[in-house]
């Protein structure tokens, strides 16, 4: 007997057959997960994190507390309860699978409470399979650890981003073989123990006799289910990109006709907006569904020779409750399409800044990108310091002159003096050769009357409060002088011009990666507005009274961030933006300014969407949601 020969036909008949019970299981299990068991956990979470007293918001604190040992169980803690959702979701979808029942919705509930009632012992396995995984794991992460030590320990992790040095590539073939026979031993474990999960689900098993008996069952077959696996997963991948770039071409085009009337073009969005909710409500039901009805499929034919579970009987009907139900699911995307569309703000206040000055025309953090970003008419020119040896504060971004000019010295070795001599032009083109290292005082002048400064503090943990200090001297000196200009001018209509907004500290705004930092400013300079750059944040672990302004990585942006900013009282800065939709539907999404390497981009964006009628720009909005 060739047991996986119908495999396919199998499956697909027997999600025929038992769609209306998933359907119901999916919307239940969803229905008790969204509303107790993941906001339950998520609390917990954060409200452990916040007994820690641990500010979490770039990669390296990440890491260390990571691989702290109380990280690491937390790690462990979380990466359970994970998985036990997972698994407790499964475990009722083959609970549907293979018991026809005459009620639907009966079954439905009977296999929540089974699996529910199975919840120790899914722990049971989850806590073997799931820690085999990471025992298999272990070796192979402390090898590219040694790898990583050996051909990268003590570079500039962005000089290695944006050079890509040989060292790099040479790291990367090492570690490849490491990480391909790694996924090989995985996999391997993964087809052995595949029908672990329905033993334990269906047949009250022990974790352990499972994992045994899986061992056993698949022996022969491993081949055989690798493909049919693969398959799956292909499809569960392939089927939204495919099924979006139908809808995108098919429908999408249809808004163009569309008349520039809201009394026409909000029911068309609403209709529009809720049949694009449903198919991704489908989409995720078919991707869930179809992992569990595989493994259901397997346990079946191989552990008792049955092609497929018997259909239900042919005289089950719905019922009201069924239709009731299935009504209740249409009223949840119309209720959530209108809440979208009415979500929406004709808005489109957005400052423009230029990161490291107009970067991508002229080389960065120089004098040349200033005058650049002027040009392209940014609000904000966004610069890095460093503090030489001889405590002057000037333009540069690594901690190492390496990557723009080959010295391997590091820069608060050197003074001011020295450093101006060196050129950070040439690797750019021939046309910036000569480019000096400028000093923060030179690009206050450049900038007076014409944009604001966001100065961003690059210092090691020991410097950091010295490297704020002499910034907060820097602009108080730069007050003066424009006070002194202001009195000079005798405050004519030009003086603005000339002179500059008179509060320099007032007018700049100052960045750090360092909460702490933030707090050290705040009490010595309170009138200077600080943000806060995040690379990421771990919940319950950030203080947002703190600072003015909150910097983040674009694609860490969300709807709660900018709700919490509002509630907070401080502003959304993205960065780096640098592809006109993306920053499209970063405006949309309400961030107050974006930070890019192409402002003049930017602007041009600005002024497009200023120019659109309302509905234009609605059917803009619309489209960006779809996009996040």
């Amino acid at each position: 007997m060739q047991p996986l020969t119908h495999l396919g036909s199998a499956l697909l008949r027997t999600l025929r057959d038992h769609l209306r019970p998933l359907i119901a299981y999916h919307l239940f299990f969803t229905l008790l997960a969204s509303a107790l068991i993941l906001p339950l956990i998520g609390w917990a979470t954060q409200s452990f994190l916040a007994q820690l007293r641990r500010t979490v918001v770039t990669n390296d604190e990440l890491i260390s507390l990571m691989f702290s040992p109380l990280g690491l169980i937390s790690m462990l803690v979380v990466l359970g309860f994970t998985f036990l959702i997972l698994y407790w979701q499964q475990a009722g979808m083959l609970l549907v699978a293979v018991r026809p029942k005459s009620n639907h919705y009966r079954l439905a509930f009977e296999a929540l409470w089974l699996s529910f009632r199975r919840l120790p012992a899914l722990a049971g396995l989850v806590v073997m399979q799931v820690g085999a995984h990471l025992l298999l794991l272990a070796p192979f992460m402390a090898g590219l650890a040694w790898l990583y030590n050996l051909w990268l320990g003590g570079l500039d992790p962005y000089y290695l981003q944006r050079v890509k040095p040989p060292v790099l590539w040479y790291f990367i073939a090492c570690a490849l073989p490491l990480v391909l026979v790694w996924m090989g031993l995985a996999a391997r474990l993964y087809l052995r123990w595949l029908l672990a999960l329905p033993l334990v689900a269906l047949e009250n098993t022990g974790p352990l006799s499972a994992l045994k008996r899986s061992v056993n069952l698949t022996r022969g077959w491993r081949r055989s289910i690798g493909a049919a696996v693969l398959i799956v997963l292909l499809m569960i991948i392939a089927l939204p990109i495919l099924t979006t770039l139908a809808f995108d071409s098919l429908v999408t085009p249809l808004l163009g006709w569309l008349p520039e009337h809201n009394a026409m073009l909000i029911p068309v969005m609403f209709a529009y907006l809720t049949g694009y909710l449903l198919l991704t409500l489908a989409i995720t039901f078919i991707g869930i569904v179809a992992n569990a009805l595989l493994s259901a499929c397997l346990y079946l034919q191989l552990a008792h020779k049955e092609m497929r579970p018997a259909p239900p009987p042919t005289s089950v009907t719905p019922g009201r409750f069924a239709w009731a139900v299935e009504l209740g699911v249409l009223l949840f995307a119309g209720l959530q399409a209108w809440w979208i569309l009415n979500s929406f703000e004709l808005r489109d206040d957005v400052e423009v800044i230029a990161h490291r000055g107009s970067s991508m025309v002229a080389p960065e953090n120089t004098l040349s990108a200033v005058k650049q970003a002027l040009l392209d008419r940014a609000d904000y020119v966004e610069l890095d310091v460093r503090l030489t040896a001889d405590q002057e504060v000037m333009i540069y971004h690594d901690r190492s002159l390496t990557r723009l000019t080959g010295d391997n010295r590091e820069f608060n070795e050197l003074t001011r003096e020295e450093l101006a001599g060196y050129d950070i032009g040439s690797w750019f083109g021939d046309a910036f050769q000569g480019e000096p290292i400028a000093g923060l005082d030179e690009v206050l002048e450049r900038v007076r009357g014409h944009a604001g400064l966001m100065i961003d503090m690059k210092a090691s943990s020991d410097s950091e409060q010295a490297l704020a200090d002499a910034v907060i001297r820097q602009l108080r000196r730069e007050t003066d002088a424009r006070y002194a200009c202001w009195a000079a001018s005798r405050r004519t209509a030009t003086a603005y011009t000339q002179c500059g907004f008179p509060d320099a500290l007032a007018e700049m705004r100052v960045a750090t990666m360092s909460p702490r930092l933030v707090n050290y400013i705040k009490i010595h300079a309170p009138e200077l507005r600080v943000t806060l750059l995040a690379q990421l944040i771990l919940p319950g672990t950030l203080d947002r009274s703190s600072f003015d302004a909150l910097g983040l990585r674009h694609n860490r942006i969300t709807e709660k961030e900018v709700r919490l900013a509002a509630a907070y009282g401080y502003e959304i800065h993205a960065w780096t933006v640098n592809d006109r939709a993306r920053m499209s539907t970063l405006i949309d999404l309400g961030v107050h300014a974006i930070i890019t390497d192409y402002p003049d981009r930017l602007r041009e964006l600005i002024e497009e969407r200023h120019e659109l009628s309302d509905g234009a720009l609605l059917l803009v909005k619309l489209r960006n949601w779809l996009r996040q």
